[in-house]
């Protein structure tokens, strides 16, 4: 095998090997001579059939493989030998009018890992915000819930039943006079306005009294999931047997062990400790961006073109999803193509930033432990730790395969953050939002529209496990 470079710029590499044909009629042989054993043939004792006739029969598969087997051993060779990082799968080549008996030139292009020092975290710094739980956020949360919690209450008999009203009816369904199938029921619940019945029905039911019987007409709509049902129209004979109005709810310990709670402190501490979960959320995720943030501020170096291009098509796809999907689609189409070199430059950005979480991984000899527990591991967050206690309690994880970044898994317990890396806590007492931890859309979006949304993919190198690296 020779081996000749003809590309070195920058991370580009490309390189021509020659495998004499000699080699391979060698291997071919080879090969013949180990499967032969195995040959049946008319005529012949097991494992007696002459060589020249196996390789008449089989030549063609096994010259294929032998040359496919080559090929890849040659590729492995030259990456070893030559100390290749390679970012992406090599493209690959043979020549178009190499045949049996001819030397095999195999041209290999690919681009190389730029060689990174790993960063220092000694300087990073890091601000944890901690945003305490108020009573009256307690009690707002708490209302909202009441306000799922409806009660109602028996009306007055000549109350006539209004929008938000509760009726309690029996009704029978009809097609042609006739009874169908799962159109009957008997003290059935019905909000009106609620819109949980066919379009039509809760309309021509405001106004009834409780006693009062009545027949409406309504179509089902053409999309119905009953086959039979769908487009057509039908009766319903409605015997209504309480009209109820909404009651108050009270935050009591009545209400407390409504939930299946023992009392309302209960209820309380309960509510107290996921507020204090989704702001330690959020902190996190605004630690995360600290990090991130000051690691791209402190580097800049070439990235492979190849992976910047697989991140921005993952990030294109999903934002012309969005497009699709938005009131005017045609807009954001447009809108999103004039800043479709912002994206590009996200996509460089995330590349850069994994290529150095990668090194600092290597460094810390954080390998394929977490891989090995991913994408399950972060539903049992347990694990997670475990293996970061036994690693060292680090808080930042690292997941890297061959030297490619694949995900991370930072801050698992927020004291790691603090302990690594060294950080001065802040209190707020300001309404901490999601606002304040969004990846920033590119300058040009506009509020309200698809592109001010939140539109950066995680990356698909990342998609294994940890949070998006923006």
């Amino acid at each position: 095998m020779q081996t000749q470079q003809t590309v070195n710029e920058g991370l580009k590499r490309a390189y021509l090997i020659t495998i004499p044909a000699g080699e391979i009629a060698a291997k071919i042989d080879a090969e013949i001579k180990k499967v032969a054993p195995q040959v049946r043939m008319p005529g012949f004792r097991p494992g007696k059939v002459p060589a020249n006739l196996v390789k008449k029969m089989h030549g063609e598969a096994l010259h294929g493989q032998v040359v496919n087997d080559t090929i890849r051993e040659s590729v492995d060779t030259l990456i070893r030998n030559e100390a290749l990082r390679p970012a992406m799968q090599p493209e690959i080549g043979l020549n178009e009018d190499y045949a049996e008996g001819k030397d095999a030139a195999i041209t290999v292009t690919l681009e190389v890992l730029p060689a990174i020092e790993a960063p220092s975290t000694e300087g990073l710094k890091l601000e944890r915000l901690v945003v305490p739980v108020t009573d009256e956020q307690i009690d707002e949360a708490l209302g909202n819930i009441a306000s799922q919690n409806k009660s109602y209450k028996d009306a007055p008999k000549t109350k006539k039943a209004a929008e938000g009203d509760q009726l309690i009816i029996d009704f029978v369904g009809k097609l042609d006079g006739v009874e169908f199938d799962g159109g009957k029921a008997e003290d059935a619940a019905l909000v009106l306005g609620s819109n949980t019945f066919i379009p039509g029905f809760e309309d021509q039911l405001v106004g009834v009294k409780a006693g009062q019987e009545k027949t409406i007409t309504v179509t089902f709509p053409a999309e119905y999931q009953a086959e039979h049902l769908a487009g057509k129209e039908a009766t319903f004979d409605i015997t209504v047997k309480a009209v109820k109005v909404e009651g108050e709810t009270t935050l009591d310990e009545d209400f407390a062990k409504s939930l299946g709670l023992d009392s309302l402190e209960k209820l309380r501490e309960i509510m107290k400790a996921q507020l204090e979960q989704q702001t330690s959320g959020l902190t996190r995720t605004q630690m995360k961006r600290q990090l991130l943030d000051q690691l791209a501020a402190g580097h800049s170096f070439e990235v492979p073109g190849t992976m910047v291009e697989a991140e921005f098509q993952q990030i294109w796809a999903q934002l012309q999803q969005e497009a699709a999907r938005d009131e005017n689609p045609a807009e954001a189409l447009k809108q999103i193509e004039d800043e479709k070199d912002e994206y590009r430059s996200i996509a460089e950005r995330r590349v850069r930033l994994g290529l150095l979480l990668a090194e600092i991984g290597q460094a810390a000899r954080l390998f394929l432990r977490l891989l090995l527990l991913a994408p399950e591991a972060l539903r049992r967050p347990a694990l997670v730790r475990d293996q970061v206690h036994f690693l060292g309690n680090y808080s930042l994880a690292i997941i890297v395969v061959s030297g490619l970044f694949v995900g991370f898994v930072l801050g698992l317990q927020g004291y790691y953050i603090l302990d690594r890396f060294g950080s001065s806590e802040a209190s707020s007492s300001a309404a901490f939002t999601s606002a304040a931890v969004q990846r920033p859309a590119p300058t040009s979006a506009r509020a309200g529209s698809t592109a001010a949304r939140a539109r950066c993919p995680r990356p698909q190198s990342a998609r294994i496990a940890g949070p998006e690296v923006t």
